[in-house]
């Protein structure tokens, strides 16, 4: 429940002053403390009892003390003063210290089919922070749903937001060992249209691919796939299956080329790459967790991506 501000009017600095006089004994004392002068240290203890409209010092020329109204209210004080350190603490040190609950999102795909290892070896790394995984196509609002980072591959940049680039990617064709023992693969890009190409998220009708080289050359075709669906997890079981000639990106097909399970078909074509961005809430220090998730993706992402696979927005090698 959020405090109502009505409650209290009084300053932060002075009442920690009323508790130091009180932890102290002295006005003098407590003005050491806190490196003011006596005069200030008073006039702070009289500017809360005003807003508090309560006598919290009983005020002799020899001494002061707490009244009963200033010993209850010193009581639950120095415990508020107490927590909201600790709290001030932990905003601190969540800019350095690596811990805490992340909250990320990015597409189905990504997270069905690349996000389990990175984030298994990143727990492996910071077992002290604990990860909220939100797989969705839908853009989610970062400061509304609460989430620390995005992942987002190509798109236009958002307002508000601060991106940075982690990986280029590119789509490459793949098929599966059992499908290309039925039918050879293909030694050109004309023979794509003899065979079976499954394509994500396409229009209806023929479908349009452009592909380079990674030398300066491009070829835009027009195809038509044997099977269309609305997202690369599922295109990529399906070169798994043996269904077809997959489209996919070099990452999500990267484990299964490394079992064996599918091979790259029509090596180096590949249609020009996304970038992928790690987009974050602008404007603040981001807290360390998010830091060392946003390395480590990017990390892992460069390990993993096989250099041949990747063509510029430019169609030349990276």
């Amino acid at each position: 429940m959020v405090a109502r501000t009505e409650t209290f009017r009084g300053g932060l600095e002075d009442v920690r002053a009323f508790c130091a006089v009180v932890d102290l004994g002295t006005v003098t004392a407590a003005a050491a403390s806190l490196q003011e002068t006596k005069g200030s240290v008073s006039r702070r203890i009289s500017r809360l009892e005003r807003a508090l409209g309560a006598r919290l010092m009983a005020r002799t020329s020899r001494a002061v003390s707490p009244t009963a109204e200033g010993l209850a209210f010193y009581a639950k004080a120095q415990e508020s003063l107490t927590l909201l350190d600790e709290a001030a603490e932990t905003a601190r040190d969540a800019r350095t210290v690596p811990a805490g609950h992340l909250r990320i999102t990015t597409s189905i795909d990504f997270g069905i089919e690349v996000m389990p290892e990175i984030v298994a070896s990143f727990r492996d790394a910071y077992p002290q922070i604990t990860v909220e995984m939100l797989n969705t196509d839908a853009r989610l609002d970062l400061a509304a749903n609460r989430i620390d980072l995005a992942l987002r591959l190509g798109g236009a940049e958002e307002t508000g937001y601060r991106a940075m680039v982690l990986a280029t990617l590119a789509l490459a064709l793949y098929a599966a060992p059992a499908y290309l023992k039925r039918r050879p693969a293909p030694t050109d890009l004309a023979g794509l249209r003899d065979h079976d190409l499954i394509l994500a998220r396409e229009r209806i009708g023929s479908a349009g691919l452009t592909l380079s080289d990674g030398h300066g050359r491009t070829e835009p075709l027009s195809l038509s796939p044997a099977i269309r669906v609305s997202d690369f997890a599922t295109a990529h079981r399906l070169t798994l299956a043996g269904a077809g000639i997959g489209h996919l990106p070099s990452l999500v097909a990267a484990r299964a080329v490394e079992a064996g399970e599918i091979v790259r078909v029509l090596s180096p074509w590949a249609t020009r790459s996304s970038r992928l961005r790690a987009v974050t809430l602008a404007g603040r220090e981001l807290p360390a967790r998010v830091q060392v998730f946003r390395e480590h993706v990017r990390a892992v992402l460069a390990s993993r991506e096989c250099p041949r696979d990747v063509v510029d927005g430019d169609g030349g090698q990276r």
